[in-house]
């Protein structure tokens, strides 16, 4: 840590703003001026997965992270386009209504083809990206896939109805857990699916089994985000928990296919690796920012 980053730029903010209507929930950390990190989170959670890791790289970059319409704390409207574009057009508006015009991208989840889908619209806007357990290649992708995989070959109501079991508190426990080794388990708070769960309604719950029941549609974006990477080339640095039944070992090392010169590290965790392997994955993410993405 800088020695003279005061105490104020390093703690997290917990911010609101009105977007065309929506009243939108962010936390935020750093100095305004300092190289932005933007951080779209995952599925079921919200900003909150990065709660512990913004205050650890604040005192030289400037962390937001934002809950998308729906999710966390932020409104659920009508009329929002709750698909991957709609996100990624949210992202791209929430971005400009900040005045943050260039910044590193964190990618991890759904958050991972949301902030691609950003940066196929806005490529001179991207200055690197970090990439924890995100999927971009349908040919290695773990076992969990298979109950999807099965109603995209045969969308069925009693399929669809398999998606919308998982939509539960249970479920929710299960994606939060997901494979890891019992001793790193007990690294992972209930408080994870407890507070996600607890602000879940009828309707967001809907919407996470619409978005969820539409996943076919983002698998055929995949190749278009492997151009991306491809034509592009930013810096990125891998940081991945092979303990994961979505998104196992190789397919971190897939991402090497289309960007040979990547920094890739695989940890002893899962998907959630700020839950579990924190004290590791930071100093990763402060060496990699530090060469690529400083003032």
């Amino acid at each position: 840590m800088i020695p003279d980053a005061g105490l104020d730029e390093i703690q997290v903010k917990h911010r609101w703003l009105d977007l065309a209507g929506m009243k939108i929930f962010y936390r935020e950390a750093g100095r305004p001026g300092a190289p932005v990190l933007l951080l779209p989170h995952g599925y079921p959670c919200s900003s909150y997965e990065f709660r512990a890791l913004m205050p650890r790289l604040a005192d030289r970059w400037h962390l937001i992270a934002p809950d998308f319409p729906g999710s966390g704390y932020t409104d659920t409207p009508d009329g929002f386009r709750y698909d991957f574009d709609g996100f990624a057009d949210f992202l791209d508006t929430f971005t400009q209504k900040l005045g943050l015009q260039r910044f590193a991208l964190y990618l991890h989840d759904f958050g991972s083809q949301i902030g691609l889908r950003l940066a196929i619209k806005k490529p001179h806007r991207i200055a690197a990206l970090v990439i924890q357990n995100g999927d971009i290649y349908e040919d290695v992708l773990g076992p969990k896939y298979e109950g999807l995989q099965e109603y995209w070959r045969n969308p069925t109501a009693e399929a669809r109805q398999k998606i919308a079991d998982a939509v539960s508190e249970e479920g929710f426990r299960e994606e939060f857990l997901n494979e890891v080794r019992p001793e790193l388990a007990e690294r992972i708070s209930p408080d994870l699916w407890k507070l996600h769960w607890s602000l879940m309604d009828e309707r967001r719950r809907k919407i996470a089994i619409d978005v969820i029941a539409k996943l076919r549609e983002n698998v055929e974006w995949f190749p278009r985000y492997q151009q991306y990477l491809r034509d592009h080339q930013p810096p990125t640095l891998i940081v991945w928990g092979p303990q994961d039944g979505y998104m196992p070992e190789k397919s971190g090392r897939a991402y090497l296919r289309d960007l040979p010169k990547a920094e890739l590290h695989l940890l002893d965790g899962g998907h959630w690796l700020l839950e579990t392997n924190l004290d590791e994955v930071v100093p990763l993410i402060r060496g990699f920012l530090s060469r690529f993405h400083t003032a």
